[in-house]
């Protein structure tokens, strides 16, 4: 029997918008933390201070006349972000890292337009956004110091890491360290803001009367060490799925060395398992300073961005 016209166009009426499922890498990326802090053997206190979140959006239906067939399932995508502090100058140290981190929290939620999916105009906004917040995060340390008199010399190291689709971005500021490593290699993403390595890359002498010491270490930046912003590094790499990502402070590279840490980091433990082993190794070796390591596992699958059909996706 042959449909009539009214059946023919019920049909037409009823039928599901067709579309293509639009499934961008935010949406399938996976990040596994771990971390892990001791005081170091010659530390009143623990100075360091460590932090990871995650930032995202939420799409989710709560009420419709359309049905189930004509919209999308629920939908989350999102970036990460680690951090890693490093007080310098004792307890007034314990709480510079403390303030700093706190304040990139708070920070993110007030001025975050968080971009998790990413094109060439939003690394550049993305690099943007990190200055601005070590900035805003150095101001808050200043405005902390001048509270209390006994707080006066407040400054932290800060290194941080933003994973959004396959980019890693890194900013640094101080003696702390982030790490890379693929294959078995491991590769030191930061260089170490001391007197020593300055000295060894500048064209000419230079003044260091800003300088922070911290167990050895004459650090020339840091963050609310002095009344000008510091001179910070953002850099960009590509990430692969199977990549692990390091963030310590030198209480480990000080006593491990970048083959030791290799070589623990290689039989890809869960990352919780191996910042306790990196940390074992750092107290075995009899660390004076305190010792806080990060551990990441990145996962990306291996699937296309895919795009709707009509007028092309916007990156946010």
């Amino acid at each position: 029997m042959t449909d009539g016209p009214n059946e023919q166009w019920r049909a037409v009426v009823s039928r599901p918008l067709e579309t293509q499922p639009f499934v961008p890498r935010s949406s399938a990326l996976s990040v596994e933390i771990g971390a892990a802090s001791v005081c170091g053997r010659l530390s009143s206190q623990n100075t360091d201070h460590y932090l990871a979140v995650r930032l995202g959006r939420l799409q989710e239906t709560l009420i419709t006349s359309l049905t189930a067939a004509d919209l999308p399932s629920r939908f989350e995508e999102y970036g990460y972000a680690m951090l890693v502090a490093d007080g310098v100058g004792g307890d007034v140290g314990a709480r510079a890292s403390r303030v700093a981190l706190s304040a990139l929290a708070h920070l993110a939620l007030q001025y975050g337009k968080w971009n998790v999916r990413v094109t060439p105009e939003t690394e550049r906004d993305i690099v943007a956004q990190g200055e601005f917040l070590f900035g805003q995060a150095h101001n808050w340390l200043r405005q902390a110091s001048r509270a209390d008199f006994r707080l006066a010399d407040m400054a932290t190291s800060l290194t941080t890491l933003y994973i959004a689709e396959s980019h890693l971005f890194f900013a640094h500021v101080g003696h702390s360290s982030a790490f890379l490593m693929r294959d078995g290699i491991l590769t030191r993403l930061t260089t170490g803001h001391t007197i020593k390595r300055d000295r060894r890359a500048a064209d000419r002498p230079r003044g260091f009367d800003q300088t922070r010491w911290d167990f050895g270490h004459a650090v020339t930046e840091t963050i609310g060490g002095r009344p000008a912003a510091p001179q910070m590094e953002i850099e960009h790499v590509k990430l692969l799925t199977g990549d692990r990502l390091l963030l310590c402070t030198n209480g480990l590279t000080d006593v491990v060395t970048p083959d030791r840490i290799a070589d623990i980091l290689a039989p890809r433990r869960r990352p919780k398992e191996d910042c306790r082993r990196l940390i074992d190794v750092a107290v075995a070796h009899d660390s004076p300073d305190d010792v806080t390591v990060m551990v990441a596992d990145y996962t990306l699958p291996d699937s296309p961005r895919s795009e709707p059909s009509g007028e092309p996706s916007t990156a946010a």
